[in-house]
């Protein structure tokens, strides 16, 4: 919370939060407009086929200016962008009220496009500020944030919009002219909204440090030579080009989903008042702004890349569940959930690109995420629109949806299998526990780190791993290392296998990870403490030369988690409470001499038990 409070003190801050909401509040009211008509005076196919047209005018726009949206962002303020953004919204929505006003259907839909015209102007800008305005301390809760706004956008409109619609529409209202002559004035709120937006724009301060000196060349522009330069700019980058696919495929099942659900719940269900279809699909949001603060709060100390392929695995989960589900109360949870993994993705990978990208790349990059997230939906939409036009079950594309899942999981597990292990072993263990670091200045963030402290449960080196970007290389027991279920995990993590035939092959191997400048984890006791008191530590670090540019931290964990299940002491009369987490302190201490014996090191430690324990 404090880090959050700091995050919002800067400057700016507020009045981009709030920005971010009124366009996506403003940008959504519209389109579930047109949904809605389309929802009241169309059944079947037809239906599928005019909300995946609907959903493609939202879409192309991000595909056509891909180039100049990325150069506008990279070439001017990003603020600037936004605020004179705003300004042709005012224009679009007046267009879209005398639209409405008049019944024109047809340039009401038209506007569509326009209205997304200018989000794609727009969007990389907005992301790409946050990196400016938050920095890369606060990259992730900045992406936390811009995500979970933007979600209560969506939420609030979807929600506001319906409920308005349907207050004003009846059943007397047959054709679409006449439904958005009855729905007019709900035009001006959009006008409303466009204007505040501006003005919070015109307020929003100068953060461009650095701009690109490039010029824009509208033949180059016209004739496809931006389109490949801008995308080689992305593809060299090969991790930045990884999760733009993974966002693309993520947002391919999404949009495919929403597309058909209005069609499942009325064919399937029975269902036709559009407050409970759209209300179930904004539940979605609820689920993302609430996996948005907890991915935030799982990233405190560096980004929580391995939340993502624990998302994918959630998501391809629900998609498949879909079809066997009749009722819409349990629609509604599932939607829930599905959003509130959908941030494991969102959030973690979006931080990644802002952060690996330059500065004067960072619009062209995030342009090109916008750019192939939209080709691939509007693929997976004519997908959408062929199955529905030759009039095939829906379903069908809900089974489809779960394989491409599945190979958005396969994608995330190639790049981040260790992460996404850390991740679930985080996740698995904040069930019962949450854990406070102090001293971890105390790690060098560019040098070999020998890291030594006491051994109290199981669950030891996950607590030691969690606050640390950088992998540690575990010392084990060879026969824990062999475990069938994690040896892969053990062997991708660098784990050093440990036994008594072999232990001077072992401390060698850990030398060869110094000298490479990684951090090597070694509990001296080699065991638990069954007990409560700290064992003899074994000399065998000792036999590591110390020749290598590094330093040895010792660390201890407090007996918070004595008596847990993942202790091996239990101590008497202790009391057990199942629905109350432990508070497990770890502590670790200034770099020592890296000839320290192992009972000086010992002495250290159980000073430092002295100093930190609470009695």
């Amino acid at each position: 919370m404090q880090n959050k409070e700091k995050m919002f003190a800067i400057t700016g801050s507020i009045n981009y939060i709030f920005v971010i909401f009124l366009n996506a509040f403003t940008d959504l009211g519209h389109k579930i407009i047109i949904q809605n008509t389309i929802f009241k005076v169309y059944d079947g196919s037809m239906q599928i086929v005019l909300t995946s047209i609907v959903n493609a005018l939202v879409l192309l726009p991000f595909i056509l200016v891909f180039s100049p949206s990325g150069f506008l962002a990279d070439r001017f303020a990003k603020n600037k962008i936004m605020e004179y953004s705003a300004l042709f919204a005012i224009v679009i929505t007046l267009g879209i009220t005398y639209s409405y006003y008049h019944g024109h259907f047809i340039s009401a839909f038209v506007l569509t496009f326009l209205l997304s015209m200018q989000s794609a102007i727009y969007g990389p800008a907005k992301y790409g500020y946050i990196k400016e305005l938050f920095g890369v301390k606060f990259i992730t809760s900045g992406n936390s944030a811009a995500q979970a706004t933007t979600t209560v956008a969506i939420l609030g409109g979807i929600i506001v919009y319906t409920i308005f619609f349907e207050g004003m529409y009846n059943e007397t209202l047959l054709t679409k002219s006449q439904i958005l002559e009855a729905i007019a004035p709900l035009g001006w709120l959009l006008v409303v909204g466009s204007i505040i937006e501006w003005y919070a724009a015109s307020k929003l301060p100068n953060k461009m440090i650095e701009a690109s000196k490039r010029k824009f060349n509208p033949k180059k522009y016209l004739t496809g030579v931006y389109l490949f330069k801008n995308l080689k700019t992305v593809t060299r980058k090969k991790e930045i080009f990884d999760a733009i696919i993974g966002l693309s495929l993520f947002w391919s099942i999404s949009q495919v989903v929403l597309a058909i659900f209005g069609e499942y719940a009325k064919d399937q269900l029975g269902v036709t008042n559009t407050i409970f279809v759209q209300g179930v699909m904004a539940l979605a949001g609820i689920g993302i702004v609430i996996g948005s603060i907890l991915v935030s709060k799982f990233s405190k100390y560096y980004i929580n890349l391995g939340l993502a392929g624990v998302g994918a695995i959630i998501i391809t989960a629900i998609v498949f569940l879909i079809p066997f589900i009749h009722s819409m109360i349990t629609m509604a949870i599932m939607f829930t959930f599905f959003g509130f993994f959908a941030s494991f993705i969102l959030v973690p990978l979006n931080a990644r690109i802002q952060l690996i990208a330059t500065r004067t790349h960072l619009g062209t990059i995030i342009a090109a995420n916008n750019f192939i997230q939209n080709i691939f939906m509007f693929t997976f939409l004519c997908i959408t629109t062929l199955f529905a036009y030759f009039g095939m079950n829906s379903e069908i594309l809900f089974y489809l949806m779960t394989l491409v899942g599945i190979y958005l999981i396969y994608l995330l597990f190639r790049r981040y299998t260790v992460d996404i292990f850390w991740a679930t072993m985080q996740l698995f263990s904040l069930f019962r526990h949450k854990y406070e670091y102090i001293g971890l200045e105390n790690i060098p963030k560019d040098k070999a780190v020998l890291l030594m402290g006491n051994h109290v449960s199981w669950l030891d080196w996950i607590i030691i791993q969690l606050p640390l970007q950088r992998r540690i290389n575990f010392m084990m027991d060879k026969d824990i290392y062999h475990w069938k279920f994690f040896h892969s995990f053990f062997k991708k993590g660098e784990a050093i296998p440990l036994s008594p035939k072999a232990f001077k092959d072992a401390f060698s191997e850990a030398h060869k990870r110094l000298l490479n400048k990684s951090i090597v984890g070694i509990f001296p006791e080699g065991e638990i403490s069954k007990d409560g008191k700290m064992n003899k530590f074994h000399k065998g670090y000792e036999l590591i030369p110390t020749d290598y540019d590094g330093v040895i931290v010792p660390f201890y964990i407090d007996n918070a988690i004595f008596g847990s299940s993942f202790a091996k002491y239990k101590p008497q009369n202790a009391k057990r409470n199942i629905f109350k987490r432990r508070l497990v302190r770890v502590y670790f201490d200034k770099p020592i001499s890296m000839q320290i014996k192992s009972d000086e090191l010992k002495n250290i430690i159980l000073k430092m038990r002295e100093k930190y324990e609470v009695k």
